[in-house]
């Protein structure tokens, strides 16, 4: 039996991948490092010091890395933050996951300040139990560390809990840590892609889920 849910939040809870790409966008521009949203949009997911390496040669990240990284995380928050949404049936499906008795946690590479602007967003905050966030680790996803974290603050073993997130670098992570996961296409990332990467299971979005949970990892014996 599942006993809590690991969610992820960007792509997965609230729309913002896109958001986020433009972001990174912008501040490699301002480097002189033109890339495409597409491209960026690929790597979203990772922590900034993990996405940065993608783009950035080695050199110009001693002197410029923590600027980019300043600088895209001021424009993300003045800018972009303001348009993120949730997706539709979030808090219903979370709802629902705790009526089932599964505890409700997140797992982000957001920075601590960004993740309790979503929980506000998304109106979850009530609901969710635990959560850790790339400041409460050493290494954001694609490592393990962020959901090695949340299942530590859980007291519970790999087994007892499932994944729920939108890219590669969830299911990457979650299994690093030998944590199943359940996915959505929600980040931009298509069925197939998801379950090469590993994914048990892949929905549309959480209303998707929601619409099947009975019959989901999360409940099925």
């Amino acid at each position: 039996m599942i006993k809590a849910a690991l969610c992820d939040i960007d792509g997965t809870l609230v729309n913002s991948n896109w958001l986020h790409a433009a972001a990174w966008k912008d501040a490699l521009a301002t480097a002189g490092i033109e890339v495409s949203l597409e491209d960026v949009r690929r790597q979203i997911g990772k922590g900034g010091n993990e996405l940065l390496p993608v783009f950035v040669p080695w050199w110009k990240r001693m002197i410029m890395g923590e600027t980019i990284k300043t600088y895209r995380k001021c424009l993300f928050q003045s800018k972009y933050l303001p348009e993120v949404e949730p997706f539709p049936k979030v808090r219903e499906l979370l709802q629902c996951l705790k009526a089932a008795g599964i505890r409700v946690s997140l797992a982000s590479s957001a920075d601590r300040d960004e993740l309790k602007e979503y929980r506000r967003i998304a109106n979850i905050d009530d609901i969710v139990e635990r959560a850790s966030s790339a400041d409460d680790v050493d290494r954001s996803k694609p490592h393990p560390d962020i959901f090695q974290s949340t299942l530590e603050k859980l007291h519970l073993c790999p087994e007892a809990v499932l994944a729920l997130g939108d890219t590669p670098y969830d299911v990457e992570a979650a299994g690093k840590a030998k944590i199943s996961t359940v996915g959505v296409t929600t980040g931009g990332w298509r069925e197939k892609e998801l379950l090469d990467a590993g994914c048990i299971e892949v929905y549309r979005d959480v209303a998707d889920l929601l619409a099947n949970l009975e019959h989901s990892a999360f409940l099925r014996n």
